[in-house]
């Protein structure tokens, strides 16, 4: 008699997996390990501003916590009572520079972040605006952009500060005014484009009104260079922020920033104190490269024309 064979035991097939958007753009950006490393980076450098509170060794805003006879001491220096050693060393009023940047670092983000969001709703509102209406309502906006974009971006702000006075809300606002027209002027290009699209003569023939067509058919066509501009322009507010700062038309004093930090210790730069200023530019200057790399490779995913 002949062996009977067992009947083949049915193996499990693993449905093929989805391509989604997403995922698409998440292994597209992973491309880039110098890119994936700024963004680790710049997490870290949010998560350090965060929490600068509870991992700082001292609160730099509390005058009682300050010793001036602490002041200008070199990095690894204990202070006065032994209770905190001040890795980077103290400015002149006695301000432990790990702690003033941590905390400094607070105030550029809340500002560079803050008024990039702000400007780019005003911004790409008034531009999708132009290009679907078009005529008069485009000349008038468009005229505005190239003038407030004639104006060099420092002046305009220092002008406006000089009206406004110092302070936090200030410095947005005039970050504000002098960044909106980037925004408008990106989003404009990119909706007169998409407004010849089937899709928007669809909407327009079924009689959905200007506004859903703007907000939910338009506008989320022009997402991708809006976020590529919006990621660039905060590193640029934060630059900005800080030179005012440093001018000292910025935050005040009680409430140091960066520019403000790496001002406090201009004067001491060529006596030998040179970490005053130089620990704070070191982290202005990784936070702003950090943020220009993620953005030009955000550029790249997002738009394939420019893909290398």
């Amino acid at each position: 008699m002949s062996a009977t064979t067992a009947p083949p035991v049915p193996t499990e097939t693993k449905a093929p997996r989805v391509e989604t958007p997403l995922r698409r753009f998440i292994s597209e950006f992973a491309e880039s390990k110098m890119a994936v490393g700024a963004l680790i980076v710049f997490l870290a450098i949010v998560l350090i501003a965060i929490f600068a509170p509870l991992i700082s060794p001292q609160n730099p805003y509390d005058l009682a916590q300050l010793d001036i006879m602490d002041g200008r001491l070199e990095p690894g220096s204990k202070s006065g009572d032994g209770s905190i050693t001040y890795w980077l060393g103290t400015d002149d009023q006695g301000r432990d520079m790990l702690s003033g940047i941590m905390y400094g670092l607070r105030i550029s983000l809340v500002v560079g972040a803050g008024s990039a969001i702000v400007a780019a709703l005003v911004g790409a509102s008034l531009g999708m605006l132009a290009a679907y209406a078009g005529g008069r309502t485009d000349t008038v906006i468009m005229r505005l952009v190239d003038l407030q974009l004639s104006f060099p971006t420092i002046l305009s702000a220092l002008m406006i500060l000089a009206f406004l006075g110092k302070g936090v809300m200030n410095v947005v606002i005039a970050l504000i005014v002098v960044e909106w027209a980037y925004y408008a002027r990106t989003v404009r290009g990119t909706a007169l484009v998409e407004r010849r699209r089937e899709y928007i003569e669809a909407a327009q023939c079924l009689a959905l009104p200007t506004r859903r067509i703007i907000f939910r058919h338009l506008l989320p066509n022009c997402m991708p260079p809006l976020i590529v501009v919006a990621t660039i322009q905060i590193a640029r507010a934060i630059a900005l922020e800080a030179t005012l700062s440093f001018l000292g038309l910025g935050v005040p004093i009680t409430e140091p920033s960066l520019g403000l930090l790496i001002a406090n210790g201009y004067e001491y730069m060529l006596s030998g104190k040179y970490w005053i200023s130089f620990y704070p530019g070191i982290a202005l200057l990784i936070t702003i490269v950090s943020i220009n790399l993620v953005g030009d490779h955000l550029r790249d995913v997002l738009n394939p024309r420019l893909k290398k």
